[in-house]
C-alpha cells in the first residue's frame, strides 16, 4: 500500500524585535479566533529592545489583513504579522511596526497624501550554514559561485534559488519587478512591485524569511549582513518612494520644472539629506554598516543627492511618465529593522515640507571623485563613518526622540550603544597578528 505524504501546514505569526530581527509564535490554527480577540502571550525581556525581566509580559495579536499562505514543498505556512500589545490590552510602546503606522495615519490625516515604495532585495547565497561559518574566517570557498552583475547560468549558480523564491512569493500574492545576480560574487537582487509602505515592510518580513529557509533547503545559507567581505561590495537596502494626492496624483511630478520634480519632491529631498546623520543608526544599524561606507563600492558617503546618480545618497531616476517619477534613498542596508526604516525616510521627507527645506543642487560626476578633503574631526558633509558617531548624532537629536518617542528612543539607543562597545572592546584575530609581537 503506498502512504502519500500529507504536506504539513502550519500557522505562525511574526514580528521584528527592536534590531529588526525577523521573530515568530507558532501557534494552534484552531485557537486563532480565540488569539484574535485575546491575543498570545510572550516573554519580552527575551526580545530584543522590548522588555524588562520584572516587566516582561507582552501579547502578540495576528493582524488578519496580512495573512498570506506561503507554499513550500511538503509545507504551508499561514503568515501573519502580529501587533504587539502590553498586559493591559494598549499597543505596546517598543512596536517599531506601530511606529510606522502611526507616520502614515498622521501623514494623510494632517496632509492628505499617501506614499508608495519599492524596495530593492539584496543578499548573500553562501556555501555551508550559520554554524559552519559562524566565528570562521568567510574567504573564497564561502562564495557559491564567482559571477558578476547580471550574469548568467551558469556562472550564476544562485538563479534557480532566485527563481524559487519568486515562485513561492507569487503563490502568496506577491510579484516581482526584476531579479539579476548582482556585482559581487555569491550576491542577488530581487525587487517586488511597489505598494503602500506597511504592505512592503510587511513583505519584507516575509521575503527574508522564504529567501533564509529556500536557501537553506537547497544547502546554502542566505544572508542579509551588510558586508561579508572586504573590498567587495556590500548589500544594501536601496529604497524608491513616491508621494500621492487622495485622487492618486504623484506629487513629486511638476511638467516643465528642472528633472520635473515638483517643490514638493525638493523639501522631501532636503529634509532626508538633513537628518541624515541623526537618523543614520536607523537607516545602517549595525557595527558592519559602516564598513561598507567606502568611494567606489556603490554605497553613498557625502549627504548629497543627484539625478541618475548612483554615487549619490539620493538618487532621481530617469523616467519618461509622471507617475513613476521617485526618488531612491541609497543609504539604508538590510541590518535594520524595516519598520522604523520606511518610519523614519517618510517622517524626515515631511518634516522636510513642513520646513520647506530645499535640497540644494544636485551632484555632477562621481560623488567619489569629489575634492573634498576628508577630516578625522566630526565633518557633517559626509553621513558617519562608524556605528559611534552615528550614535551621538542619535543621541543630540531631538528630531529622532521626538520621531520615536521616549521609551522606543531610550530601549533602541541603549541596545546600540552596548552593540559598539561589545565591539569596541573585542579583541580580533587581526590584532592578534599585527600586535602580539610587540
Amino acid at each position: 500500500m503506498i502512504h502519500q505524504k500529507i504536506p504539513m501546514e502550519f500557522t505562525k505569526i511574526f514580528f521584528t524585535d527592536l534590531d529588526g530581527r525577523v521573530m515568530n509564535l507558532s501557534v494552534n490554527p484552531r485557537d486563532l479566533e480565540s488569539i484574535e480577540k485575546h491575543g498570545i502571550g510572550f516573554d519580552g525581556s527575551s526580545i530584543s529592545g522590548f522588555a524588562s525581566v520584572e516587566n516582561s509580559d507582552r501579547l502578540l495579536f495576528p493582524d488578519m489583513k496580512s495573512v498570506r499562505d506561503i507554499r513550500f514543498k511538503g509545507e504551508t505556512v499561514r503568515f501573519f504579522v502580529g501587533k504587539i500589545m502590553n498586559e493591559h490590552g494598549e499597543r505596546s510602546e517598543v512596536d517599531a511596526r506601530a511606529i510606522l503606522e502611526k507616520t502614515l495615519d498622521d501623514a494623510e490625516k494632517k496632509y492628505g497624501v499617501r506614499f508608495l515604495v519599492g524596495p530593492e532585495h539584496e543578499f548573500f547565497l553562501l556555501n555551508g550554514n550559520e554554524f559552519d561559518l559562524s566565528g570562521e574566517h568567510i574567504g573564497e570557498k564561502s562564495h557559491s559561485d564567482k559571477a558578476g552583475y547580471c550574469h548568467s547560468e551558469p556562472h550564476d549558480r544562485g538563479e534557480y534559488i532566485r527563481h524559487n523564491i519568486i515562485d513561492v512569493l507569487a503563490g502568496c500574492g506577491i510579484h516581482y519587478e526584476k531579479n539579476h545576480h548582482e556585482v559581487t560574487p555569491s550576491q542577488h537582487e530581487i525587487n517586488l512591485e511597489c505598494c503602500d509602505p506597511l504592505e512592503a515592510a510587511d513583505r519584507t518580513v516575509l521575503f527574508s524569511y522564504v529567501a533564509k529557509k529556500i536557501a537553506m533547503k537547497k544547502g546554502f545559507y542566505a544572508t542579509f549582513m551588510p558586508k561579508p567581505f572586504d573590498s567587495l561590495n556590500r548589500s544594501a537596502f536601496h529604497i524608491h518612494i513616491s508621494m500621492q494626492d487622495s485622487h492618486g496624483k504623484n506629487l513629486f511630478f511638476r511638467k516643465g520644472a528642472e528633472y520635473n520634480l515638483s517643490d514638493d519632491a525638493r523639501f522631501f529631498m532636503g529634509g532626508i539629506l538633513r537628518y541624515a546623520r541623526e537618523t543614520s543608526v536607523i537607516m545602517a544599524s549595525t557595527y558592519n554598516s559602516y564598513k561598507a561606507y567606502i568611494k567606489e563600492k556603490e554605497a553613498p558617503i557625502l549627504r548629497s543627492w543627484g539625478f541618475r546618480n548612483r554615487s549619490s545618497m539620493i538618487r532621481v531616476p530617469y523616467t519618461a511618465t509622471a507617475e513613476n517619477t521617485r526618488v531612491e534613498i541609497r543609504s539604508p542596508d538590510p541590518s535594520g529593522n524595516v519598520y522604523l526604516q520606511m518610519a523614519a525616510l517618510i517622517a524626515m521627507g515631511i518634516k522636510g515640507i513642513e520646513n520647506k527645506m530645499d535640497c540644494g543642487q544636485p551632484d555632477t560626476g562621481s560623488a567619489y571623485e569629489k575634492r573634498i578633503e576628508s577630516k578625522l574631526l566630526w565633518d557633517e558633509r559626509f553621513l558617519p563613518r562608524s556605528l559611534y558617531e552615528a550614535l551621538v548624532e542619535a543621541e543630540r537629536s531631538d528630531f529622532l526622540r521626538e520621531f520615536l518617542g521616549e521609551t522606543i528612543y531610550g530601549n533602541y539607543i541603549r541596545l546600540k550603544t552596548a552593540e559598539w562597545e561589545e565591539h569596541r572592546t573585542h579583541i580580533t584575530p587581526r590584532e592578534h597578528h599585527k600586535y602580539l609581537n610587540i
